[in-house]
Protein backbone atom coordinates (compact mmCIF):
# COMPACT_ATOMS: atom_id res chain seq x y z
CA UNK A 1 0.00 0.00 0.00
CA UNK A 2 1.87 3.12 -1.21
CA UNK A 3 1.13 6.69 -0.32
CA UNK A 4 1.92 9.84 -2.27
CA UNK A 5 4.73 10.86 0.08
CA UNK A 6 6.53 7.51 -0.01
CA UNK A 7 9.89 7.25 -1.74
CA UNK A 8 10.58 4.71 -4.42
CA UNK A 9 13.30 2.22 -3.55
CA UNK A 10 15.65 1.48 -6.43
CA UNK A 11 17.74 -1.70 -6.43
CA UNK A 12 21.46 -1.11 -6.82
CA UNK A 13 22.86 -2.75 -9.95
CA UNK A 14 25.65 -4.81 -8.33
CA UNK A 15 26.38 -6.77 -11.50
CA UNK A 16 27.03 -3.57 -13.47
CA UNK A 17 29.23 -2.14 -10.69
CA UNK A 18 31.28 -5.34 -10.50
CA UNK A 19 31.81 -5.43 -14.26
CA UNK A 20 32.83 -1.74 -14.35
CA UNK A 21 35.34 -2.24 -11.53
CA UNK A 22 37.27 -4.86 -13.52
CA UNK A 23 40.43 -3.34 -14.95
CA UNK A 24 41.22 -4.13 -18.59
CA UNK A 25 44.87 -4.19 -19.77
CA UNK A 26 45.90 -0.93 -21.42
CA UNK A 27 46.96 -1.07 -25.08
CA UNK A 28 50.53 -0.11 -25.96
CA UNK A 29 51.48 2.62 -28.42
CA UNK A 30 50.61 0.33 -31.35
CA UNK A 31 47.01 0.08 -30.18
CA UNK A 32 47.14 -3.57 -29.10
CA UNK A 33 47.51 -5.12 -25.67
CA UNK A 34 51.03 -6.39 -24.97
CA UNK A 35 51.61 -10.10 -25.40
CA UNK A 36 52.55 -11.91 -22.21
CA UNK A 37 56.24 -12.77 -22.34
CA UNK A 38 58.39 -14.89 -20.08
CA UNK A 39 58.60 -12.09 -17.47
CA UNK A 40 54.86 -11.29 -17.64
CA UNK A 41 52.14 -13.48 -16.26
CA UNK A 42 49.05 -14.02 -18.35
CA UNK A 43 46.02 -12.16 -16.98
CA UNK A 44 43.62 -14.24 -14.93
CA UNK A 45 40.62 -15.45 -16.93
CA UNK A 46 37.57 -13.27 -16.42
CA UNK A 47 34.48 -14.89 -14.96
CA UNK A 48 31.70 -15.44 -17.47
CA UNK A 49 29.54 -12.92 -15.65
CA UNK A 50 29.53 -10.86 -12.48
CA UNK A 51 26.22 -12.54 -11.67
CA UNK A 52 28.05 -15.77 -10.73
CA UNK A 53 30.15 -13.88 -8.18
CA UNK A 54 27.04 -12.35 -6.65
CA UNK A 55 25.39 -15.78 -6.41
CA UNK A 56 27.94 -16.73 -3.73
CA UNK A 57 26.60 -14.03 -1.42
CA UNK A 58 22.87 -14.53 -1.85
CA UNK A 59 22.55 -17.51 0.54
CA UNK A 60 24.49 -16.02 3.46
CA UNK A 61 22.17 -15.80 6.47
CA UNK A 62 21.91 -12.40 8.19
CA UNK A 63 20.30 -11.48 11.50
CA UNK A 64 18.12 -8.38 11.09
CA UNK A 65 16.96 -6.60 14.24
CA UNK A 66 14.71 -3.58 14.67
CA UNK A 67 15.53 -2.04 18.03
CA UNK A 68 12.83 0.14 19.54
CA UNK A 69 14.75 0.74 22.76
CA UNK A 70 16.49 -0.94 25.70
CA UNK A 71 15.88 -1.35 29.40
CA UNK A 72 17.87 -2.80 32.32
CA UNK A 73 16.03 -4.60 35.10
CA UNK A 74 16.94 -6.62 38.12
CA UNK A 75 15.71 -10.20 38.19
CA UNK A 76 13.17 -9.49 40.94
CA UNK A 77 11.47 -6.81 38.78
CA UNK A 78 11.55 -9.13 35.77
CA UNK A 79 9.77 -11.86 37.74
CA UNK A 80 7.03 -9.39 38.74
CA UNK A 81 6.06 -8.70 35.11
CA UNK A 82 2.73 -9.97 33.93
CA UNK A 83 0.21 -9.39 31.17
CA UNK A 84 -0.38 -5.66 30.78
CA UNK A 85 2.90 -4.65 32.46
CA UNK A 86 4.70 -1.66 30.98
CA UNK A 87 8.48 -1.62 30.55
CA UNK A 88 10.02 1.82 30.25
CA UNK A 89 12.57 1.99 27.40
CA UNK A 90 15.51 4.36 27.02
CA UNK A 91 13.97 6.13 23.99
CA UNK A 92 11.15 8.63 23.76
CA UNK A 93 7.93 7.99 21.85
CA UNK A 94 8.35 9.11 18.25
CA UNK A 95 12.13 8.63 18.16
CA UNK A 96 13.34 6.56 15.20
CA UNK A 97 14.06 2.91 15.81
CA UNK A 98 17.36 1.40 14.69
CA UNK A 99 17.64 -1.35 12.08
CA UNK A 100 20.66 -3.57 12.66
CA UNK A 101 22.17 -6.31 10.51
CA UNK A 102 24.43 -8.65 12.48
CA UNK A 103 24.52 -6.09 15.33
CA UNK A 104 25.68 -3.28 12.98
CA UNK A 105 23.52 -0.20 12.44
CA UNK A 106 22.46 0.13 8.80
CA UNK A 107 19.36 2.36 8.96
CA UNK A 108 16.83 4.18 11.09
CA UNK A 109 13.09 4.11 10.59
CA UNK A 110 9.64 4.49 12.04
CA UNK A 111 6.96 1.96 12.89
CA UNK A 112 4.01 1.81 10.51
CA UNK A 113 0.87 -0.32 10.43
CA UNK A 114 -0.14 -1.81 7.09
CA UNK A 115 -3.19 -4.09 6.85
CA UNK A 116 -3.15 -4.56 10.65
CA UNK A 117 0.51 -5.71 10.55
CA UNK A 118 3.49 -3.82 11.88
CA UNK A 119 6.23 -2.71 9.51
CA UNK A 120 9.12 -0.27 9.35
CA UNK A 121 9.46 2.70 7.02
CA UNK A 122 13.14 3.49 6.51
CA UNK A 123 13.78 7.19 7.08
CA UNK A 124 17.59 7.26 7.10
CA UNK A 125 19.98 4.74 5.58
CA UNK A 126 23.53 4.84 6.91
CA UNK A 127 26.04 5.74 4.18
CA UNK A 128 28.30 2.97 2.84
CA UNK A 129 31.35 4.82 4.24
CA UNK A 130 29.86 4.86 7.75
CA UNK A 131 28.93 1.17 7.48
CA UNK A 132 32.50 0.29 6.50
CA UNK A 133 33.81 2.26 9.50
CA UNK A 134 31.57 0.15 11.78
CA UNK A 135 33.20 -3.06 10.52
CA UNK A 136 36.60 -2.20 11.96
Amino acid sequence: MATDNSQRVVDYDWEKALSESAVAPEPDAGGTAPEPGPAQAAPAPKPRSGHQNLELLLDIPLEITAELGRAKMIINDLLQLGQGSVIELNKLAGEPLEIMVNQKLIARGEVVVVNEKFGIRLTDVISPLERIKQLS
